[in-house]
């Protein structure tokens, strides 16, 4: 039964409360700890939840992730289960071991739509083959700022039009195999020096430049047929100077959604926030305050989990979204599209079933891994291919929230199984201002005893701690080998030069296969 609340002389119909309860779970979609299905989780799937978000921590192997989507199904067969696998640096599915596929730079280095599409399509197959039908991937961010410290090798490269033909062969390699793909982070996030997870990025680009540039992507991926779009955290006053896009009516709802004709991209598929959790929204507005904002700008589903996974934080949503529709704050039509849309996804043939047909590329990872190889010989050394143990000094910067610090990364595991006895050392930027340069490489080069040296790095050019220790490491040892697994933004030193445009475990091996001088030779 309808009943009507309001002030006096201004009645409006609310549904039912079961209605809204069901619609504001249906906009959810929140993460859980552990590697099987709580209770909670299972009772809220039958009280109107649609979605589930998975990440490292629930994921042990593919049988136990496809028995976990297995049991959710039972509880719901019509059920969004989403996870963030960019594969490259991001990966969950492999997230002890490192992933079977470059990631984005990678594939751009490479600039063969062919390959990019493959890669994506058996990334998809695998991911379908556990239960998963919604891939939080591609990034579609145009990296335009190379001191980004979010983005950098998760995009394709600084060139929109090199961006855009990637990211629409991604998202079509991915959909052919039954996985919806969830471009982001929209309207771009490439041109920030702040991270979202913990700060709000602001954006001085104005409109022309977003047209130009950081919506070139998107329109490719609505062209392509991307089934989601994820908003991102960030400030852009040439759209909205009082909200970040993802609370944003300007940017989700007369960016995105508008039609073409009115300037808008005219995208109709499901748009999904990124994380709430982050500071970005979390800080300034709260979760329960900054969902309801979400919805009511456009969002269609709260993507909740990352930091956040527990029934209360689904209760708290759930009761925030309706709070706000009683109260007048949110229009019930609004969370009612929202849900019909979540609803309309998840309802969508995938999982198992759609990888039939779809012909399993096992080496399709290294392959690319290997294309994405970049060697430049060093200025006047010789450098002759490893042929016993060598020492490996990681240079490691502070991990990206996005990647998380548990996933493996480097050549020093690859260079181990060629070559036993291969020993590897890690070196931050507080050991460094601990010791001081001197006395870090000092260790360094009695530790190696006469070894030869491999220098792993990563975006180089952004950390001056970095520089300066590998400076002083190649006077010592110019014979060094110099290994860069992040944007190859600093000028190639060292004997040998290898940049691999990431840092996924093929990209170790790949680079472990060129100083072992079983590099199959330069590629395009």
């Amino acid at each position: 039964m309808t009943s009507f609340v309001g002030s006096a002389g201004s009645a409006r119909p609310v549904r039912p409360a079961d209605t809204l309860t069901r619609d504001a779970l249906a906009v959810l979609q929140p993460g859980f700890t552990g590697t099987t299905a709580p209770d909670w989780l299972l009772r809220r799937l039958g009280e109107g939840l649609v979605s589930v978000g998975l990440f490292g921590r629930n994921i042990e192997d593919p049988a136990q992730l496809a028995a976990l989507t297995a049991r959710l199904r039972r509880e719901r067969p019509d059920l969004l289960v989403a996870v963030d696998e960019e594969g490259g640096d991001v990966t969950r599915l492999e997230v002890r071991g490192g992933s079977s596929f470059p990631g984005n730079h990678a594939l751009g280095a490479v600039d063969d739509t062919a390959l990019t599409r493959a890669v994506a399509r058996e990334l998809g197959r695998r991911l379908a083959a556990c239960g998963v039908n919604l891939n939080w991937a591609p990034s579609a961010d145009v990296n335009s700022n190379p001191d980004n410290p979010v983005i950098g090798v998760r995009s394709f490269g600084a060139d929109p039009q090199l961006v855009a033909r990637h990211t629409a062969a991604y998202v079509e390699g991915l959909q052919s195999a039954g996985v919806a793909a969830c471009t982001k982070h929209f309207p771009g996030h490439g041109d920030t020096a702040v991270d979202s997870h913990h700060d709000l990025p602001r954006i001085t680009a104005d409109l022309a430049t977003l047209q130009e540039r950081e919506l070139v992507p998107f329109r490719a991926a609505i062209a392509a047929g991307t089934r989601a779009v994820m908003s991102a955290h960030i400030l852009l006053p040439a759209l909205d100077g009082a909200h970040p896009a993802t609370l944003s009516p300007a940017a989700l709802h007369g960016l995105l959604r508008a039609p073409v004709a009115a300037g808008g991209l005219g995208f109709d598929g499901l748009i999904v926030t990124d994380g709430m959790e982050m500071r970005a929204i979390a800080a300034t507005y709260g979760i329960e305050r900054g969902s309801v904002l979400a919805v009511a700008a456009g969002a269609d589903a709260i993507c909740v989990g990352g930091g956040l996974a527990d029934e209360d934080t689904v209760l708290r949503l759930r009761d925030a979204l309706v709070r706000a529709v009683r109260d007048g704050e949110l229009p019930e039509q609004r969370l009612a599209d929202a849900a019909a849309r979540a609803r309309a996804l998840a309802r969508r043939p995938g999982g198992p079933g759609a990888t039939e047909g779809v012909t399993p590329a096992p080496d399709i990872g290294l392959t690319a891994a290997r294309r994405a190889l970049r060697r430049t010989p060093g200025d006047g050394h010789r450098y002759p291919p490893l042929t016993a143990p060598a020492y490996v000094a990681a240079f490691t910067p502070l991990a990206n929230i996005a990647v998380g610090d548990e996933t493996p990364w480097g050549v020093g595991a690859e260079l181990a199984r060629l070559l036993p006895g291969t020993e590897t050392a890690t070196r931050t930027a507080e050991s460094a201002a601990a010791a001081g340069t001197a006395a870090l490489i000092g260790g360094l080069l009695t530790a190696a005893a006469g070894r030869r040296i491999v220098a792993v790095v990563r975006d180089l050019h952004r950390h001056p701690w970095m520089a300066e220790a590998l400076t002083a490491l190649l006077a010592a040892r110019p014979d060094t080998a110099v290994v860069e697994m992040g944007i190859p933004g600093a000028a190639p030193r060292g004997a040998l030069h290898l940049a691999t445009h990431g840092a996924a475990r093929v990209c170790g091996q790949a680079a472990a296969e060129a100083l072992t001088g079983r590099w199959p030779g330069e590629r395009a």
